[in-house]
């Protein structure tokens, strides 16, 4: 069951992030960037069990993010990729400032929401800057990897360059989250199986992404053609 909800959370995110392409072009797709990391940072405190591995649904819309700057870079320039990683870190920062500024309010007595809040908002600091410096450093090496290989190849290979670059810095961003939230807490061994079970699911959804960057850059083109 968690399976195909799965695939249909794929094709929703990646087909609403085409969206936003096609309706607002450059700024629609930066704007998905700060939505998706707001989001994604909420969802992913729920974890469910996909192909045996526990994982946290927060793993496609996080993916959506590196679809996003591939998109910018592929389409616009390597610039506004790296200017959406930059919006990206900031809606990450107001999150945590908004949500944690929101507990410390006393709660009066018709309240019903405060207890589910408290749940979901009580982040460790700890657990809320690794994901933010994360977050931040995976997605800047997918911008410079993505371009790297492009300068190289030029505009051939475009599957290439989208999955080495949005597998390697998924994997690098999942297991860094990991050993820097988690380092002393949980023993080297128990880090390492949690970090290489999440990066299959993100390595599968990775794989998935590489049609809707084809769709992307069909969406650019015809654009330009009718201008």
């Amino acid at each position: 069951m968690n399976e195909l909800v799965l695939l249909v959370e794929i094709v929703a995110v990646f087909g609403l992030l085409l969206a936003f392409h096609a309706l607002f072009k450059k700024v629609g797709v930066i704007s998905w960037v700060a939505i998706a990391t707001v989001l994604a940072n909420i969802i992913t405190a729920k974890n469910v069990m996909i192909m045996g591995l526990s994982t946290a649904i927060g793993t496609v819309m996080f993916a959506s993010t590196f679809l996003a700057t591939d998109i910018l870079s592929e389409c616009y320039s390597k610039e506004d990729a790296k200017k959406a990683v930059y919006i990206g870190l900031c809606s990450n920062v107001v999150l945590i400032v908004a949500t944690q500024i929101a507990l410390r309010y006393v709660p009066s007595e018709f309240d019903y929401a405060d207890g589910a809040m408290q749940t979901l908002f009580s982040l460790n600091l700890r657990i809320s800057l690794a994901s933010a410096a994360m977050y931040f450093i995976s997605n800047m090496a997918d911008v410079y990897i993505f371009n790297k290989i492009k300068e190289k190849m030029g505009e051939k290979a475009l599957w290439l360059r989208n999955n080495v670059s949005t597998i390697l810095c998924n994997c690098l961003e999942n297991f860094g989250f990991i050993w820097l939230a988690f380092v002393g807490i949980y023993d080297g061994m128990t880090i390492l199986t949690i970090a290489a079970s999440t990066s299959i699911i993100e390595a599968i959804v990775a794989v998935l992404d590489t049609p809707f960057l084809y769709i992307a850059k069909k969406i650019d083109s015809s654009k330009q053609e009718k201008i």
